[in-house]
């Protein structure tokens, strides 16, 4: 998920009561809830980025460790305020257990929200190469941001006004986000459900499908789906159902120009090593390397790559 989705995690996991835990407990869950997209860092490296995001920074041992130097920097903190006479006099007395914990909740509430989309996270990083995919959420949900937003504001203003249940906004939102969550499994089940029967009832029981919520609309889904040498799409609407393009279009993997190109484009090789339905179009003289999930004309460009022969390779 985007940036402001974690912060807005780590804000009302705070405001919902942790933040009478200890001092320090809001922006520790607001940096831990971010930590793990340190990874953001590789992003100077272009395309080649993808095989580098959502790796080892979102596995177990990034996950055991990052929680720790957050936990140590925020005592240091503390202490240097304090050394300083710059520590706000109601800041609450920082308790490091409850610091670790936070710290620790907040970190691990990161890959749980990445995992909810079609992006894909490498959770056994570097113990396996394995990507995994929730399909429930957009990268960027607005229904999420506002959800999330309203209840931290409730909640401050509530604080602010010296009222006893301040907490309450924010546990209701926490709440309303959970079974929103839900729902959304719930309708991307029922579209792959129904692409899958309709793909098995036309022989093509082995395609491998994925259904995907858009901006804003998310009771919708785009469906995607390919078998070993063709790919198409469907959509689904709960209680109106879908359709599916059962005839589909060759993925155009087979070029036996492909091989020799890919091992010599450092490029190619990143994006064949994330995506997780690729196609591949000719185009003169080169041939252009997609993912079905991100070929909408708003995404098509930022995840495309152009394959040449190694001796005039974009990316040699």
């Amino acid at each position: 998920m985007d940036n402001l989705t974690h912060s807005l995690v780590g804000a009302v996991l705070a405001q919902a009561g942790l933040k009478k835990k200890t001092g320090l407990a809001m922006p520790t869950l607001i940096i831990a809830a971010n930590l793990p997209d340190i990874d953001a860092a590789c992003a100077v490296y272009g395309i080649e980025s993808l095989a580098m995001r959502r790796g080892v920074t979102h596995g177990p041992i990034a996950l055991l460790l990052l929680p720790l130097l957050l936990w140590g920097l925020m005592i240091a903190f503390d202490r240097w305020q304090e050394r300083r006479g710059k520590r706000p006099a109601t800041r609450l007395p920082v308790h490091e257990g409850w610091l670790l914990a936070l710290a620790y909740i907040g970190c691990f509430s990161h890959p749980a929200l990445d995992w909810l989309n079609n992006y894909g996270i490498r959770l056994l990083e570097p113990f396996s190469h394995r990507w995994f995919y929730g399909d429930t959420l957009f990268i960027i949900d607005l229904w999420i941001w506002a959800a999330l937003g309203v209840s931290v504001w409730l909640s401050l203003r509530r604080e602010r006004r010296g009222a006893a249940n301040w907490q309450r906004p924010a546990g209701i939102g926490l709440a309303a986000v959970a079974i929103y969550i839900f729902a959304n499994g719930l309708i991307t089940g029922a579209a792959e459900n129904m692409a899958a029967d309709a793909l098995r009832a036309s022989g093509k029981g082995d395609a491998l499908v994925v259904a995907s919520p858009p901006p804003l609309t998310f009771w919708k889904r785009d469906i995607f789906w390919r078998t070993a040498d063709r790919y198409g799409s469907a959509s689904f609407i709960p209680g109106v159902g879908g359709h599916v393009d059962i005839s589909g279009t060759p993925t155009g993997l087979s070029d036996p120009r492909l091989t020799t190109w890919v091992k010599a484009d450092p490029a190619a090789r990143a994006f064949l090593f994330w995506a997780r339905m690729p196609v591949a179009e000719v185009d003169g003289d080169a041939i252009l390397l997609r993912d079905q999930r991100y070929m909408q004309p708003l995404a098509r460009d930022r995840f495309t790559v152009r394959v040449t022969a190694p001796d005039t390779a974009s990316h040699p």
